[in-house]
């Protein structure tokens, strides 16, 4: 059985983490003299975003080299005195790995540029004129998913960005190079591995216009997904270590096919389907209020199906890509603690491996940004073209991209109150959110009521209570629209927890079942005991052992 459930997992950002030499550019060494304060939150894992050599076009998704660091991050000396200060502290590195796609800097692209059969049949090229592209397909980034090179005449795939080009899996030659990536990370002391968007590297065999759709349905969860990744855990050495697939537009039945440990692909998934509840229409650049009671049926859906058939989630609120929870699903003001503290409590009680982003242990908030010169992020970027093209208002948009942009997640880290919230000494690549002052490490880690304290004891119950990481899940309440509860059950030593969740800033009945009225309180976000009423975002963990 693999070694991970009761484990918690810490994503940085390195460009935003801590910034060692005042460029103001996060970077290795900056993670290393903060490996202290990640050991005592008590992460046991850390998920480092990519820090290959890369022009940055999307934020280092778009890699260069995979077998060196840039030198805006350090160097491999750096990232060597990371790994063992890491293992010191009883933590290991998880490395996030681009496999669907390279920069179009890359040597292999470079080379099939230059005419190389060898490398061409690296990446999905298709021959045609200028005035058709092969297919319709949009890609994630806005525009076309394809983009045509005169010298050849032919036109190569780009599912995201046009610098971002699809590496073509069904050439063995190409799984044969990734396993000896994750080979060369291995030997140097990675613990782990997440894959970007790995559920997309199978392509169809015939490439046709989607007529309903923007392509995805032709090339999400492809045939050979679970081939290719029982293969490349298999050659890469890394079966039975930390790893999770980021999982695009994917179904339950396919991550329980990834994650199931008879298959040895991956030891876990990232779905993103109850991140998209405030999507109007389904569209991300459309607002509305989050459905509570789809959130709710999501949950449920995922966390039941996953169990009954041995599969296993990574549980998270945040990310690099996502904007920050608290401002999205909770208060960033009135309620601000409480609602983070809800927002924690509601998904590290569930079945499958936590994870929390930079900063969302401190309640950081998103920045609100109000000029587009504020911004960074490619997509959003071209997404502020594409809305105000639509038609939309100057006002309109900036309020959107507010709400919306990837750069809400990716905002310096929040030390403490000095300038630059003490993230560096120089100039920040991106704006720091005004509100650092009050929102800091430095302000949290000694107050036994802040936020930080909270994150630190949620993950202690992990591992101090086998029915979190090990017992069934069964949620309680399904007509309740605002109130998320779940009962843990079933390990062997007999303990059961009731989690109590109010999704909103008002008050809601929650009669408690019989036999919880006198249970012990593991944790929660007010000082007395449960009632009747859950007060505004209140949580409650209950606990009892059975005879």
């Amino acid at each position: 059985m693999y070694n991970f459930k009761d484990k918690v997992v810490y994503q940085i950002y390195p460009k935003s983490f801590h910034d060692s030499n005042g460029d103001g550019f996060g970077d290795l060494k900056g993670v290393t003299q903060k490996l202290d304060y990640l050991a005592d939150l008590g992460v046991d894992y850390l998920w480092l975003t990519p820090f290959f050599p890369s022009p940055q076009r999307d934020n280092g998704y778009d890699v260069a080299n995979y077998r060196a660091v840039d030198s805006r991050y350090g160097t491999m000396d750096d990232l060597d005195e990371l790994i063992r200060e890491a293992d010191k502290r009883g933590i290991g590195l998880m490395l996030d790995m681009v496999f669907n796609h390279t920069s179009t800097e890359h040597d292999w692209f470079q080379k099939a540029l230059a005419g190389d059969k060898k490398y061409q049949d690296y990446y999905i090229f298709k021959d045609g004129s200028p005035d058709r592209c092969p297919t319709n397909w949009v890609s994630k980034f806005g525009g076309s998913a394809w983009e045509y090179v005169p010298q050849l005449g032919k036109w190569y795939l780009h599912l995201f960005d046009v610098m971002q080009a699809d590496l073509n899996w069904e050439n063995p030659a190409v799984r044969a190079e990734m396993a000896d990536i994750l080979r060369f990370w291995k030997a140097r002391g990675i613990k782990g591995f997440r894959f970007d968007v790995v559920n997309l590297i199978s392509k169809p065999e015939l490439y046709e216009d989607d007529l309903e759709g923007d392509g995805r349905r032709f090339y999400t969860d492809g045939c050979n997904v679970g081939k290719y990744l029982k293969e490349l855990v298999a050659a890469g050495g890394i079966d039975g270590m930390m790893t999770v697939g980021e999982m695009s537009s994917t179904t339950l039945e396919n991550c329980i096919g990834y994650t199931s440990e008879k298959n040895h692909e991956l030891t876990m998934c990232f779905n993103f389907h109850h991140l998209k509840v405030d999507y109007k229409n389904g569209q991300k650049w459309e607002l509305m209020p989050p459905d509570h009671g789809a959130l709710k049926r999501l949950f449920k859906t995922w966390q039941e199906g996953m169990q009954e058939h041995g599969g296993w989630n990574a549980l998270f609120w945040c990310n690099h890509d996502q904007p920050r929870a608290v401002s999205r699903f909770g208060s960033d003001t009135t309620y601000w603690r409480e609602s983070a503290e809800m927002l924690a409590t509601a998904i590290h009680c569930m079945r499958g491996t936590p994870y929390i982003y930079q900063g969302e242990e401190l309640g950081m908030t998103n920045p609100h940004f109000t000029k587009i010169d504020q911004y960074r992020d490619v997509e959003s970027l071209n997404y502020y073209k594409i809305l105000r093209e639509q038609g939309k208002s100057e006002a309109e948009t900036l309020n959107i991209l507010a709400q919306r942009s990837r750069d809400d997640s990716r905002t310096p880290m929040q030390w403490d109150s000095s300038p630059n919230a003490g993230f560096t000494s120089g100039t920040p690549w991106i704006g720091v959110a005004d509100n650092y002052k009050s929102i800091n490490a430095a302000a949290q880690t000694s107050d036994a009521d802040s936020i930080y304290s909270f994150y630190k004891a949620i993950v202690r119950l992990r591992k101090e209570h086998r029915v979190i990481s090990e017992g069934k899940i069964e949620f309680l309440y399904p007509d309740n629209t605002d109130l998320l509860t779940y009962r843990r059950y079933g390990s062997a030593d007999k303990e059961e927890l009731l989690v109590l969740c109010n999704l909103t800033e008002q008050e809601i009945h929650a009669e408690l079942p019989d036999a919880w009225a006198t249970a012990e309180k593991l944790i929660g976000n007010y000082e007395d005991n449960p009632s009747e009423t859950l007060r505004p975002y209140e949580c409650v963990v209950l606990h009892t052992t059975k005879e």
